[in-house]
């Protein structure tokens, strides 16, 4: 544990004063500062001047990260028929009607990602109090209600990833592993920004983006700077 607090410690010493960095400049700290004897998960976290309570602030959307997650997404899909034939064949990992309705509901939940046909969503609106606080509920929104079933499980699994604003207007997500290229995280991190910039909401008055950080699993934050990381 010492070792580990010193290695904390150490990390934080090492961005202090270090803020508003270019994407590019905030990927080489971070992978510098790298210590987990894992390969950690870059994440970032932006803050919104928007409060998601008002159905015209809301920011949701989905984003395929160029250089894929690093992740191994699980991916269930409700679907009955032809439409679960072409789930599995496309490499879902869990499909089903009734009989996944219940296994969620018994506490099961051994998935990263749903997707359903628009058929299945009576069944699937009755899991709304288990899904939705888990960001798992299918939304046409996000592409993940749809006749082309095997397409949104290509598309999970290819490294797309979804984005939804929190109470605070503050939306977390994964961008790639640290084990990545810098060029490759760069590259990833610009695609999420400019996908968020773009699902800006009509409601949203006055400054959009306030704050853009980047940090791995164990490391600090770094922030990034927002017009740098906003420019085409």
């Amino acid at each position: 544990m010492a070792k580990v607090a010193k290695r904390v410690r150490a990390a934080r010493e090492a961005v202090a004063g270090k803020e508003n960095l270019s994407i590019e400049e905030a990927v080489s700290l971070i992978k510098s500062l790298s210590g987990a004897k894992f390969d950690e998960t870059v994440e970032i976290a932006m803050n919104l001047g928007v409060d998601p309570r008002h159905a015209d602030q809301m920011v949701r959307g989905v984003v395929g990260l160029p250089n894929g997650t690093g992740k191994t997404v699980r991916v269930a899909v409700f679907a009955r028929g032809p439409k679960a034939e072409e789930a599995q064949a496309a490499g879902a990992d869990i499909v089903g009607a009734e009989d996944l309705m219940e296994t969620i509901q018994g506490g099961t939940i051994e998935f990263d990602r749903c997707i359903a046909t628009p058929d299945m969503m009576p069944i699937v609106g009755r899991l709304g109090k288990i899904l939705g606080p888990r960001n798992l509920m299918p939304n046409p929104k996000v592409g993940t209600v749809t006749m082309d079933v095997a397409q949104a499980v290509k598309d999970a699994k290819g490294g797309q990833v979804q984005f939804k604003a929190e109470k605070a207007g503050v939306i977390h997500a994964g961008v790639g592993k640290l084990s990545f290229d810098a060029d490759k995280l760069a590259e990833n991190i610009r695609a999420f920004v400019s996908a968020v910039a773009a699902a800006k909401p009509a409601g949203a008055k006055g400054t959009y983006m306030k704050k853009i950080a980047i940090s791995s699993t164990m490391g600090p934050g770094v922030t990034v700077d927002v017009a740098q990381a906003t420019a085409q």
